[in-house]
């Protein structure tokens, strides 16, 4: 398949929008740094955090080369044609380096706007006029980062289809699989980052000394605030423009094996409507006299997603035929099948675009502080922390279940609209997750609001220099953030199951394609045939679906487990400053917040290998050992268990955290009472919930699948021919998992030695 004149231009054209939308966020950019920095003692606070945030970043990304270049070696090992295995390796690094730059962008930027927000706080104006002021910086900020992630992810699709144009899909495995190996590890990293600091800070200064959660005098509030920029900022700008890449990925290649030519342009289109969009919405959220911040971001977000849907509706009708047959390059098995390919694919994309609608007033539901949920969490709170606990992970429980069945809902839409295709299904599961994409400017800066404006209530604490109506203010931006953090992560999940069931459908195209190319393929019974098997009801397969689920519920664990291991460094940290050096609570000292920081580094940086390595090689380990079958029910079992726990433990966070707030405003008691300190213990327990492992879930579900389509062609050579060395197979299996548990061993034992040795030191009065 050749591209002709015709979708070369257009690809031309949508790469020139990539561009323009890059000019945007240019333009985004010095209209957040024109605004006014605030007071001398806010600019130093605002510097530390940069040098903390900045500092934290550039030494992940110099732990993460030696990961980069080892996979960009090993792509050049998986079979293929050498022009295509070169342009994937060059195209992972492209990836990789377009997250990291997303991300490192995301922090820059919002390190300098929560200054800024804070400084609007607390100029002269009316209530409402600072209240606006305040959320447009912070909105605008997200913009930046949201146009960076259409921008670039859209002219890295482009250029690989220009180059490489029919063998584009493939060289893009590439290009998705760098973006999500990057975000995986900035999630993880980033999350164990802010939520140790997070959780040492609010149980040392707020439970055990009774000192609000960014006063000057704790010594880990500076790593707290460098924690929502590495992890909130960073990690989420990276995890989203992986998720964009991804589902390009996917949509081309599913759209090439189904619609041929024009499949492979008509997502591309799609997607360039979201550029469109991404400006209008950012344009449009303002927050009205009287109005909450959250109600202006609704409207900016429905309003953008209403205008996508209508335009990639009409971008089917003006670029696609009415019948099948007038498809160059369709699939055999739709050539005759009745329907309108315009209508269906404009009806897929409007799948996408209402399934994150729903989701947003989902979550919403879940977290918001008004909704009955939260309040019913804040409401335990006057009978102690165990029931708030427990309330917490019923919420998150329940909201699992909803989320998950409205997903399943739309996915079982696309595959009713394409009347029962399975192929022509998978592609339009990847165009609805085009579709809900088409809405990532907005979905990214609701995101960066969170943390702008929590920040911002930390610098404006720490400086003392915001009036009690500039705190309020803050403080409402501030719950704001925490439901829009929420619902982005909601969203997020939703367009990693799509991409994931997209990736399903690749993945069988990679061994439908690598087994047509085997010369002496062996005979259809025995082993080798059960180990080809899609069928559930083959144990062997069930086996890999069993294996698909335990993965998640163990990088689950231990992420967590990182994270607990990081804050009970910081509790002990903190601690020590306080008992050593009395002058810190009257004022007289100045904490050691650099040491802090030094802390949180260390550890998550240390964390960064394991999750890496067992996402990179389960489904080697699977693959090669198990066969193709229980492969792709090993990719089964991790997306059903990776939504659930994904929904699960975002939720349950995000109903604990706005609890605090309830309870913060007075509810119950107030701040410093009984009521306070149960919900204080939940939030902690649910900081590393929503921002640590649920999040790293969505990127780890997509690695594990692109390493599967990647692997599939090789896992198909050893097994399949009849003089198949199947002894080499097992070994490379066997090595595969050795690495996988033996990283998750060497881990768990590192730990232990480190717990000892804090505990030695600290029961010493050791520095630590």
């Amino acid at each position: 398949m050749q591209l002709g004149s015709a979708s070369l231009t257009i690809v031309t054209v949508i790469a020139v929008v990539a561009i323009l939308a890059l000019v945007v966020a240019v333009v985004l950019r010095r209209q957040v740094l024109a605004a006014g920095e605030g007071t001398p003692r806010m600019q130093e606070i605002a510097r530390a955090i940069q040098e903390g945030a900045s500092a934290y970043l550039n030494r992940q990304f110099r732990t993460l080369l030696l990961f980069a270049v080892i996979v960009f070696g090993l792509l050049f090992l998986l079979p293929g044609d050498a022009g295509v295995r070169i342009g994937r390796s060059v195209a992972f690094l492209f990836g990789a380096g377009f997250s990291a730059a997303i991300g490192y962008l995301g922090m820059w930027l919002a390190v300098r706007a929560n200054l800024r927000v804070a400084a609007a706080a607390q100029v002269t104006g009316t209530v409402d006029s600072r209240r606006g002021e305040g959320a447009r910086i912070a909105f605008r900020t997200g913009g930046v980062v949201g146009m960076s992630v259409v921008g670039l992810g859209l002219l890295g699709a482009c250029a690989v289809v220009l180059v490489y144009r029919a063998d584009a899909p493939a060289v893009l495995e590439g290009f998705g699989f760098g973006a999500a190996l990057l975000a995986m590890f900035m999630r993880v990293g980033g999350g164990i980052f802010t939520k140790a600091a997070d959780v040492g800070a609010d149980l040392v200064g707020k439970v055990e000394q009774n000192i609000p959660e960014d006063d000057p005098r704790n010594a880990a509030t500076i790593a707290d605030n460098v924690g929502d920029n590495v992890g909130d900022c960073a990690g989420m700008a990276a995890d989203l423009f992986e998720s964009y890449a991804v589902m390009l990925v996917a949509a081309l290649i599913l759209g090439k094996a189904v619609f041929g030519e024009q499949g492979l342009v008509f997502p591309l289109i799609v997607t360039a409507v979201g550029a469109l969009v991404a400006v209008l919405g950012v344009a449009i959220t303002r927050v009205r006299p009287g109005e909450s911040g959250l109600r202006a971001i609704y409207r900016g977000f429905y309003v953008s997603a209403l205008v996508g849907a209508v335009l990639a509706g009409l971008a089917a009708f003006l670029y696609l035929p009415s019948s099948f047959g007038a498809i160059e390059g369709v699939a055999a098995d739709l050539a005759g099948k009745t329907g309108d390919p315009r209508l269906m694919t404009s009806g897929a994309v409007v799948i996408g675009v209402l399934l994150a609608g729903i989701i947003l007033w989902v979550t919403g539901y879940f977290t918001g502080t008004t909704s009955k949920p939260t309040l019913h969490v804040a409401r335990t709170s006057q009978t102690g922390a165990a029931t708030v606990v427990l309330s917490g992970i019923g919420v998150g429980f329940e909201s699992a279940v909803y989320t998950a069945g409205i997903i399943a809902a739309a996915i079982c839409g696309a595959f009713l609209i394409a009347g029962g295709s399975v192929w022509l299904a998978l592609f339009l599961i990847a165009l609805a997750g085009c579709g809900l994409l088409t809405t990532v400017g907005v979905i990214v800066a609701m995101d960066t609001f969170g943390p702008v404006s929590d920040n911002a209530q930390g610098i404006a604490e720490m400086s003392g220099d915001v009036d009690a109506e500039g705190a309020q203010i803050l403080t409402d931006l501030d719950a704001v953030g925490n439901t829009t953090k929420a619902i982005t992560k909601g969203i997020a999940i939703a367009t990693a199951v799509l991409a994931a069931t997209a990736l399903f459908g690749s993945y069988a195209d990679a061994v439908a394609t690598a087994l047509r190319d085997v010369a002496n393929p062996v005979g259809e019974d025995g082993i080798v045939a059960a180990l080809l098997s899609y069928q559930i009801i083959s144990p062997i397969t069930l086996v890999g679906v069993i294996l698909g689920g335990a993965t998640v519920f163990l990088f689950s664990g231990l992420a967590i487990d990182a994270v607990t291991r990081a804050a009970g460094a910081i509790v002990f940290e903190v601690r020590r400053q306080f008992r050593h050096h009395p002058g810190i609570m009257t004022g007289e000292e100045r904490p050691e917040y650099g040491r802090v920081v030094d802390i949180c580094t260390r550890d998550s940086l240390r964390e960064l290998a394991t999750p890496g390595l067992l996402a990179a090689f389960a489904p080697i380990a699977v693959g090669f050992g198990l066969g193709v079958g229980p492969l792709a029910g090993f990719l089964a079992g991790a997306i059903g268990a990776g939504v659930l726990m994904a929904v699960f433990l975002a939720n349950s966070g995000g109903a604990w955290d706005n609890a605090k707030k309830i309870v913060e405003d007075g509810a119950y008691g107030g701040k410093n009472s009984p009521a306070h300190a149960a919900v204080v213990i939940g939030d902690t327990v649910g900081d590393p919930f929503k921002d640590t492992a649920g999040p790293a879930i969505n990127p780890l579900i997509k690695v594990m699948n692109l390493v599967s389509v990647l692997i599939a062609p090789a896992v198909v050579a050893m097994s399949v021919p009849a003089d198949a060395n199947h002894v080499l197979r097992v070994a490379v299996a066997t090595v595969a998992a050795l690495v996988a548990m033996g990283a998750v061993v060497w881990s768990r034992l590192r730990a232990a030695n480190v717990d000892e040795q804090g505990e030695l030191e600290h029961d010493m009065g050791l520095p630590g």
